[in-house]
């Protein structure tokens, strides 16, 4: 008995559609061209030039992270053209912390069956944020796995790879009396949604209905991406004087701001130095979170901190609000050895 010929196909993976999404973002991707590219999608690997990039004696630094059940909300309303933002965000945001540039991107798109414009514009948004960043989008994988993932399920991987000069790590130096200057954040970037999603679906909302804390539907204002603070943190590292920067994301500012800080060392954080934005006021009184949980689940926002020299400080804070930053006084590097917490969240 002979038996039918089966293909890919018939299993559920379209090696074609993998091709056309392929050459279908190859433009995008080559928007975030820079120097020390050196090839483009398709090939095995990707290569990267560092001395045509300005280095001389470099560390690489690498970075990988996800954007978590934020993917739940994309999926649901349809709106997947600013979760490939997030993803890059949320790896260079890191990098940048450790001091680093960041030079090249490359990521994981993971679905049970591919839709070539829905992939499209997620990649799309991974490229918007790498010309955010200044880094590369060299490479990547599409993975078609039915059986793995259901309907529109999908899910992301991002890795960064930056580099800087030997010596230039951060943290570096930090000590009592140092400044903390906060970065407002955009919103909740990309931690916390288990939580988020808790109180949507307590509170019996749609995400298609508005949002009860901004004029906007409740999904398109909750995936607000994740800021990019990577151009203007390179800028104060020239200007000199930071001696830490802390990435607050999941943990918060209690769990990340320690991250920096050597042992022994503590800090003091004004409350009162800025106002909970509106989807976190929203988030606290319907869930009743409490300020401790707040501050350990989200940014709360202060997506990044600063940390600087007392004698650079106004020239940091001047240099930040010029490249379009939004400045919060928090505090100071205390001899402590715990974060402290003075006022009340408002």
């Amino acid at each position: 008995m002979t038996k039918n010929g089966l293909t890919y196909a018939d299993a559920g993976v379209d090696i074609d559609a993998g091709n056309a999404l392929v050459e279908r973002i190859k433009p995008a991707a080559g928007r975030t061209a820079r120097a020390g590219t050196m090839s483009g999608l398709g090939g095995f690997g990707a290569l990267f030039d560092l001395k045509a990039a300005g280095f001389k004696d470099p560390i690489l630094v690498a970075a990988t992270d996800g954007v978590g059940t934020k993917l739940k909300i994309a999926i649901e309303t349809g709106i997947c053209d600013t979760v490939g933002v997030d993803l890059v965000a949320m790896c260079v945001n890191d990098l940048i912390c450790q001091g680093a540039e960041p030079l090249f991107f490359l990521d994981y798109f993971a679905t049970g069956k591919l839709d070539i414009d829905h992939a499209a514009s997620v990649i799309e948004g991974i490229a918007l944020g790498c010309e955010r960043a200044g880094c590369a989008l060299t490479g990547g994988e599409t993975a078609e796995m039915p059986g793995m993932y259901s309907g529109g399920d999908f899910d992301l991987a991002g890795f960064a790879v930056g580099a800087m000069e030997r010596g230039a790590h951060l943290p570096q130096n930090v000590e009592a009396g140092d400044v903390l200057i906060g970065l407002a954040s955009d919103g909740l970037h990309s931690n916390g949604f288990s939580l988020v999603r808790r109180v949507v679906e307590q509170e019996g909302l749609s995400y298609n209905e508005p949002a009860p804390f901004v004029d906007a539907p409740l999904g398109e204002a909750l995936l607000t991406p994740t800021r990019i603070y990577v151009r203007q943190l390179l800028a104060a590292l020239r200007a000199g004087g930071v001696s830490g920067l802390a990435h607050i994301t999941g943990g918060g500012l209690t769990e990340n701001l320690p991250r920096v800080l050597p042992e022994g060392l503590g800090a003091q954080i004004d409350l009162t130095s800025w106002s909970l934005p509106p989807v976190f006021d929203w988030l606290g009184k319907a869930g009743g979170i409490t300020p401790q949980e707040m501050l350990k689940t989200f940014n709360a926002g202060v997506g990044m901190v600063v940390v600087v020299k007392p004698d650079a400080a106004g020239r940091i804070a001047d240099l930040l609000v010029s490249e379009g930053e939004t400045i919060i006084r928090l505090g100071h590097v205390t001899d402590s050895g715990n974060i402290t917490y003075i006022g009340q969240l408002q």
